[in-house]
């Protein structure tokens, strides 16, 4: 979504003007993405809409399948002794959610809500983002689907009046809407349109001729003029451009009519041919691509690439990996399974489970004496998700190979992100290798003078002992994996092994221990990336990379600030 480059009162009168068409046409616009904080300006634009929408409900960010189609009403089944189902939120007419935190909403209840939107059933969606970053953002499923999209970004409540509605305006627009025609070239412009800002889904200009038509009936009028076509293009069309409009070619000039032919014999005054020729005719798609331009910002690009940055690079927050267990953390959907002593078992979902099959059971074992029949197939586990924090081992080479000015650097790159793992709040860990074992000089640990302290007295000299370096992070990695941490390693080395693990001096069987080591790591499955400190390349550095599956980063000449840029990319992607 971009933020329009207008003045900040034009925005806020667009915003309100969006909220109106919304009234109008929620089932054919799908909704509105709203992305704001909270505060005072979010809820005024959101207050009118309470008042002007059917049936507004808050969405829970966490709701499941039984309240949100419907389900069985366990209570009643029980008491009238038959099934009772429960409508559910969508199951009482069309309805318009407003989902807040929409940028946490997981990928199921997002590709549910899709459908939902897809059936066209008179329901609408108003999905309120939260989010800080670019990458959080609502999911592409939804965004697709909702015609409008707002940006709130830097708007002052000075500059956001409170917008007034007349809810009979609303209702006779909402009765004229049936009734408005779209000109022949409307469907065309707008096409073509979507095409040159490099949007690539159908649903954009359909989305677009609905904001068209509701704006039309707004301002009482039964065709769509070129006004409507503009305003229905700032406000679908360009939140959605991934390129600015590239400027056509201007063709050759046409050859120079021959002397001996005869000037081309017209009916119009030389007038009038001077004024046409002045001012040609401009296509209707000219038109909206000028007003789309007008509220793209200037770097839209830079914006576009932040928002397609991967999901995956939230973990860059200290979130760790998910882990999915029955005893603690966020609430998931219950799932049939065995009891086997340590699952903790769903007593609602399974007593819902079984309610349907009462009447049967019954029949078939009337001298039963439990009121409720539970079979095994009823059986509902309970089901949570928790995220462990991470922790950032770094192994680092403190031979004689690596010479003290390599040292210095690997400290000072080391010592950066230390920095940047303490403002995500991950824990980190220190391991140096030297002479002929490994010693973990700073256990996991969130304290950043603790490990500040700790790199300082870093030694250097002695041989490199790099199996016995792996060997030390891959207990480390496993330990905190039992403690409930999600490992990686950032191994900071020149590769030249030459210290077994045995501790004695052989290089060939050094190599060949590391690369066990390194083999067992990614048997573990636990993360790496491998930095190349040395001067040159080394192609057995690159094949120890091979056998962690880790990213091997080759940097001969860099400085701690490139070092430490280059493990931060590695480790978020």
């Amino acid at each position: 979504m971009q933020t329009p480059h207008t003045d900040p009162v034009e925005r806020w009168a667009q915003a309100a003007m969006a909220v109106a068409l919304l009234a109008i046409d929620p089932e054919g616009l799908g909704g509105l993405w709203l992305r704001a904080r909270s505060g005072p300006v979010r809820d005024r634009l959101i207050a009118p809409l309470r008042d002007l929408l059917a049936a507004p409900r808050r969405l829970p960010p966490g709701i499941g399948d039984a309240q949100l189609f419907g389900g069985v009403d366990l209570a009643a089944t029980l008491s009238a002794g038959h099934l009772v189902q429960a409508p559910g939120l969508l199951g009482s007419g069309p309805v318009a959610l407003i989902a807040p935190m929409a940028e946490r909403m997981t990928p199921g209840l997002a590709a549910r809500l899709a459908q939902v939107l897809d059936a066209d059933q008179g329901h609408a969606l108003i999905a309120i983002d939260e989010g800080a970053e670019p990458e959080e953002r609502l999911a592409q499923c939804l965004a697709d689907r909702l015609g409008l999209h707002l940006d709130l970004e830097g708007l002052a409540q000075g500059d956001c009046p409170e917008p007034a509605y007349n809810p009979d305006d609303i209702a006779a627009a909402r009765t004229r809407l049936a009734q408005v025609a779209l000109p022949d070239t409307a469907i065309t412009a707008l096409t073509v349109a979507a095409a040159k800002l490099g949007i690539d889904s159908l649903r954009a200009p359909l989305l677009a001729l609905r904001a068209a038509r509701a704006s039309a009936a707004l301002d009482g009028r039964h065709t769509v003029s070129e006004d409507d076509l503009i305003t229905a293009t700032e406000m679908v069309l360009a939140p959605r451009a991934t390129r600015f409009p590239e400027e056509e070619i201007e063709e050759a000039d046409p050859p120079e009519t021959p002397p001996d032919s005869p000037p081309p014999e017209s009916d119009a005054a030389p007038d009038e041919e001077q004024e046409s020729a002045d001012t040609p005719q401009r296509l209707p798609e000219e038109i909206l691509l000028e007003a789309a331009k007008a509220v793209l910002p200037p770097d839209l690009l830079a914006r576009i690439a932040a928002a397609k940055a991967p999901r995956a690079a939230k973990s860059r927050g200290g979130a760790g990996a998910a882990k999915k267990g029955n005893r603690r953390g966020r609430p998931l959907p219950s799932r049939p399974g065995r009891l086997d002593g340590q699952a903790r078992i769903d007593l609602v979902a399974t007593l819902r489970a079984a309610a349907p099959w009462q009447t049967i059971r019954r029949k078939l074992t009337p001298d039963a004496p439990q009121k409720v029949l539970v079979r095994s197939e009823d059986i509902r586990l309970r089901r949570f998700e928790e995220k462990s924090d991470r922790l950032l081992i770094f192994a680092v080479d403190a031979s004689g190979s690596a010479a003290l000015a390599r040292l210095a650097e690997a400290k000072g790159a080391v010592e950066l992100m230390l920095a940047e793992a303490y403002a995500r709040r991950d824990h980190v860990a220190l391991i140096a290798f030297r002479g002929t074992g490994a010693e973990l000089l700073l256990p996991p640990t969130r304290s950043l003078v603790q490990t500040k302290r700790r790199l300082a007295a870093l030694p250097g000299g002695g041989g490199t002992p790099l199996a016995a370096g792996l060997r030390a992070s891959l207990d480390l990695a496993e330990l905190s994996k039992g403690r409930g941490l999600s490992p990686t390693i950032a191994l900071l080395t020149d590769g030249r092994a030459n210290i077994a693990l045995d501790g004695t001096p052989d290089r060939p069987t050094a190599a060949e221990d590391a690369r066990a080591m390194a083999r067992a790591l990614r048997g573990q499955e636990t993360p790496s990336v491998v930095i190349d400190m040395g001067k040159r390349p080394q192609p057995q550095l690159r094949e120890l990379a091979g056998d962690l599956a880790a990213p091997y980063i080759p940097m001969p000449r860099a400085d701690s600030q490139r070092l430490s840029s280059a493990v931060t990319a590695a480790l978020e992607t």
